[in-house]
């Protein structure tokens, strides 16, 4: 696996790869209408990569092909991190955090969704608060997690 900085041209895939990992491997923690109102396939690419342009962004590549990626702003804010469903508990997502919290100042936060949390804790986060945030009219259950800069995951 090779980690590498995100191109434009890399946006339409990796919307792709949200879409398909929040209907699989979240799909144990999220009903069906929630993995809907949270990956309705329509991702607008232009806001997206905007996103990912304004933001550190990585993205993990094996053989070619794209199996993870995540983006963190400069406030160590990590905001997306998916690893393709085929690729899950094969280390990308702990090589896309370790990167972006070595080139980012902490303290890091996130906001975790119920399937990630044993991911963030076991790398050192905590849980700051439970919320519901509302997307296309549909309530999601995720965390507010933050992590202290001195922490190592």
């Amino acid at each position: 696996m090779q980690l590498r900085p995100y191109r434009p041209e890399d946006c339409a895939g990796m919307a792709a790869l949200f879409y398909d990992t929040v209907h699989t491997v979240n799909a144990r923690d999220y009903t069906p209408a929630q993995l809907d109102a949270w990956a309705d396939g329509r991702v607008d690419l232009e806001v997206w990569d905007a996103s990912f342009r304004q933001h550190l962004t990585l993205v993990a590549e094996e053989d070619g092909r794209l199996v993870g990626f995540a983006d963190m702003d400069g406030s160590g804010y990590l905001d997306r991190l998916y690893v393709h469903s085929g690729y899950q508990r094969r280390g990308v997502a702990s090589a896309l955090c370790g990167a972006l919290e070595a080139a980012v100042p902490g303290p890091y936060t996130t906001h975790s969704s119920i399937t990630a949390r044993p991911f963030f804790e076991a790398r050192g986060y905590r849980v700051v608060r439970a919320q519901q945030v509302e997307r296309h009219g549909v309530l999601l259950t995720n965390f507010v997690m933050r992590r202290p800069a001195d922490k190592k995951g």
